[in-house]
């Protein structure tokens, strides 16, 4: 049995056991195999560094969201060590050649440090300091030394030079953030004096006065947000108020780039509470600084006043997917249906997001053969958070579907065969073929459409039986749709082609074959449960006049 001792340490590795620091206010941090080992190279690594001519030993920390992630029980694989006399490339190339010694390979394995990354000095990016970004027993590691920064008016990114602990601790965007763990003396040290009370308060807070801690740089606004949704704390009413201050959204419109918003935003929607983030941009009023791109006269602010309706419902129906006693039985049956997994999930977020633009006129080509133009919200998307194409198209489809959704759906629930409606006798909607192939046309995301018709729909009622009774429509006609066997015929593949279809109206392929297997899809649709290409290939050739095929 081989027993580590360190400060505080006692590892048993043939049980995998480890002991606890003693921190601030009680606290612990418990660390893995891993993290013990890190720590050992380490503090081995400054030791020798500081017998080199020339070096001050330095003192390591561990900085930010590791130690918080740490104090409340959750795993963290990205470690950032904060140094004190030393860049992190300098470091970084020390403990490099400390790990060249002869006695240090018989101690450690050889490969443990993987290569160094140097990020070059680059104003322009907030690099005035060399860093290294490295991999070290599974972790990712960033050295980098301990800074102060110094802002200028009109750019959120600093001059930057070496500070002291308790500098870089008052620089970072929340107290919780700002916590570091001593690696020599196994303590956790506040040098803010208020991020454990704020842990235990459940509070997101600036180190700094927020008004100005926002002004320096806005970013901070959007990073708050994230942390009081994926932490699921309050954030400080002082900082809320900084938050809606006017020259701090003016700030938001001038100094940040529509990429990190971006960035900001996707990982709120990725979190585990996208509903408080959003719900919390409603409140600070802060839509249209985060989701448009305020300073493009093109990209115009919208009404959000019935935006809570659909993130609400949203909430609702992801409870309901996790079997939330509460959801309604209409609820209960749309949740599994459009919110199949993880991915679903974000991508109905996503489109949540873009409510308040469903109804927003479209803009007209300049040209009739100009080609289509985005939707007002798909522009949005691509220029308010810079989305990628896949989530602009997403929310294009969504849009362009919208309609034709909401008339399937009533059609279908009132058994409308009578119509007198060009768009429903058009679709034939309240047959199996003709349910199948507008979602077949409606493409692999059709969930995502619906949900998007649901929630748009829900946004505009204005009582608890409006949005009740549009739940209910949705949720017998997604029944509907199971019950025929239609949820996954997005994916169906045809057993008639093009070739047959040629073949057997003896002529060559041509501007009748996409309304040919169209036919030919129909009759598949009708008939389930054939397999014989047969029966698909006499009804094309029986309607060929429909083809323009004499």
């Amino acid at each position: 049995m081989r027993i580590l001792r360190g400060p505080g340490l006692i590892f048993n590795s043939r049980y995998r056991r480890f002991g606890s620091f003693n921190t601030a206010m009680g606290k612990t941090i418990t660390l893995t195999e891993q993290e013990v080992t890190l720590r050992q190279l380490l503090l081995d690594a400054s030791d020798y560094i500081g017998t080199l001519e020339g070096c001050t030993k330095p003192e390591l920390r561990i900085t930010g969201g590791w130690v918080r992630d740490k104090l409340l029980g959750t795993q963290s694989m990205d470690i950032d060590i904060g140094i004190d006399t030393m860049t992190g490339f300098r470091f970084g190339n020390l403990m490099k050649q400390y790990l060249a010694q002869p006695e240090t390979q018989s101690k450690y394995h050889k490969d443990v440090l993987g290569g160094l990354a140097k990020i070059e000095a680059n104003p322009e990016k907030s690099k005035h300091l060399e860093t290294v970004n490295t991999r070290i027993l599974g972790l990712d590691i960033d050295l980098v030394n301990l800074r102060k920064e110094t802002y200028v008016e009109d750019s959120r990114n600093p001059t930057m030079e070496f500070g002291t602990p308790e500098e870089d601790a008052l620089r970072r965007d929340a107290t919780v953030n700002a916590l570091f763990y001593n690696l020599s003396t196994s303590k956790v040290e506040d040098f803010t004096r208020r991020g454990l009370e704020d842990m235990e308060r459940k509070v997101i807070k600036t180190p700094l006065a927020p008004l100005q801690t926002f002004k320096d740089d806005p970013l901070r606004v959007l990073r708050a947000i994230r942390f009081a949704s994926r932490l699921d704390y309050q954030i400080a009413a002082e900082d809320e108020a900084a938050m809606r201050d006017a020259s701090i959204k003016d700030a938001l419109k001038l100094k940040i780039s529509r990429e990190r918003v971006g960035v900001e935003v996707t990982k709120m929607l990725k979190g585990p509470r996208p509903h408080i983030a959003l719900s919390l941009i409603d409140r600070l009023g802060l839509y249209n600084e985060v989701f448009t791109d305020p300073i493009n006269p093109e990209c115009k602010a919208v009404e959000t006043d019935r935006w809570l309706r659909a993130y609400n419902q949203l909430f609702d129906l992801t409870k309901a997917k996790s079997g939330g006693s509460e959801s309604s039985g209409a609820m209960q049956i749309i949740a599994p249906i459009l919110l199949r997994n993880s991915d679903d999930v974000f991508l109905a977020w996503m489109l949540t997001c873009f409510v308040p633009w469903a109804k927003e006129t479209p803009k007209l080509p300049k040209k009739p053969t100009s080609k289509k133009l985005p939707s007002p919200g798909s522009f949005a998307a691509r220029e308010g958070i810079k989305a990628d194409n896949k989530i602009c198209k997403l929310v294009d489809d969504a849009v362009a579907h919208l309609q034709e959704i909401s008339v399937i759906k009533d059609a279908v629930n009132n058994d409308d065969l009578q119509t007198t409606s060009p768009l429903k006798r058009k679709q034939g909607v309240t047959s199996r073929e003709g349910q199948g192939q507008a979602i077949r046309a409606w493409g692999s995301h059709w969930r995502s459409s619906v949900m998007y018709a649901l929630l748009t729909q829900v946004a505009e009622t204005e009582t608890p039986t409006e949005c009740q009774k549009i739940l209910n429509d949705y949720a017998t006609w997604l029944s509907g749709l199971k019950s025929l066997n239609l949820l996954d015929v997005d994916q169906l593949k045809p057993i008639v082609n093009g070739k047959d279809l040629a073949e057997a109206l003896g002529t060559k392929n041509g501007p009748w074959m996409k309304k040919a297997l169209d036919i030919a899809m129909e009759w598949q649709l009708r008939n389930p449960e054939e397999t014989d290409t047969a029966g698909g290939i006499a009804e094309v050739v029986e309607r060929k006049k429909e083809l323009g095929i004499t």
